[in-house]
């Protein structure tokens, strides 16, 4: 049974600890798998430091509000729950919400381990709770909307559960403005909509759709037509207008690249070149994404990553 640390307002039993511990690092471990570097080498020490906190908290709301959380109920008791709520994803999200106000309190000593590690980069850059915020609002959202009617809708999602990424990467890095914002958020609204079409069958199975109704309907494509094992001429037809407005909308972000200089730069051109790698792997896949989610090589990463620069140099 955890006992609450009196200073702290912590919860210290060596198993939470040791179970919160093993939890973040399994979090922490799914940066290998996305479409975009989070951290590469290359970047300042302290910078790949805060890109990693700031990616912790973002992936354990994510799992949070998917049900994707490390078996066991670790995280649940580091939040001050039973461990038998860790499948109850609004009050772990609420749990969590209250943890992340400890991280922005002088005296504040946030629970989880993700939220610790957050800290520090928070005060060192004057971040504030709005981003952080709208991350758990996704996922709130996600407990009760399943089905987006419109294309609209879907970019209104997107301002919720994506942009503030990318605003809190310009933050750690001092480079906020209201252009590079209006960039960024383009750019991360592209990420999380191509990040739908490759994950059209895994969201059906959590009974989610991100393909808007409208144009499912102006496609002739069904909820049936989503749960075959391949997809059929129109559903395919759908995917690659999405692809398309998602390739529109990195074209409209890419400025941002040619807005700063030196290793940000290149960190930039990952985000941009993972979305236009991912995109040629859906199109190499004929835009059949019910068989597994097309991704994309190293290698054509780094092709784009090129291409990139150069058109923005």
């Amino acid at each position: 049974m955890s006992v609450e640390d009196e200073r702290s307002g912590s919860y210290t039993t060596s198993s939470s600890r040791s179970g919160g511990q093993e939890a973040a690092r399994a979090v922490l471990d799914k940066a290998a798998h996305e479409n975009f570097p989070v951290a590469p080498f290359f970047l300042p020490r302290a910078w790949r430091a805060d890109l990693m906190a700031v990616y912790g908290y973002a992936r354990l709301v994510d799992d949070i509000g998917d049900g994707d959380l490390a078996p066991g109920g670790a995280d649940a008791e580091l939040l001050g729950l039973d461990r038998d709520r860790a499948d109850d994803a609004l009050a772990m999200l609420d749990a969590f919400e209250a943890d992340l106000h400890r991280v922005f309190r002088p005296a504040g000593e946030p629970r989880h381990p993700l939220l610790r590690a957050l800290r520090p980069t928070v005060h060192r850059h004057g971040l504030t709770p709005e981003p952080f915020l709208g991350l758990i609002e996704a996922n709130r959202q996600d407990q009760s909307v399943r089905r987006y009617a419109t294309y609209q809708d879907l970019l209104g999602y997107c301002e919720l559960s994506a942009n503030p990424v990318g605003r809190l990467v310009l933050g750690i890095t001092g480079t906020t403005s209201p252009e590079r914002i209006r960039h960024s958020d383009a750019i991360c609204t592209a990420l999380q909509i191509i990040e739908h079409v490759q994950d059209v069958a895994e969201d059906l199975r959590r009974d989610r759709i991100y393909l808007p109704a409208e144009d499912m309907k102006r496609f002739g494509v069904t909820e049936a037509d989503l749960a075959a094992p391949r997809g059929g001429v129109r559903l395919r037809a759908l995917v690659a207008k999405e692809a398309e407005r998602a390739a529109a909308l990195l074209n409209e972000g890419t400025p941002l690249v040619g807005s700063v200089h030196g290793r940000l730069k290149v960190l930039l051109a990952g985000f941009v070149a993972g979305g236009r790698a991912a995109l040629r792997a859906v199109a190499a896949a004929g835009h059949d994404v019910l068989p597994g989610p097309p991704r994309p090589t190293k290698l054509s990463l780094l092709r784009e990553v090129g291409a990139t620069l150069r058109r923005e140099g």
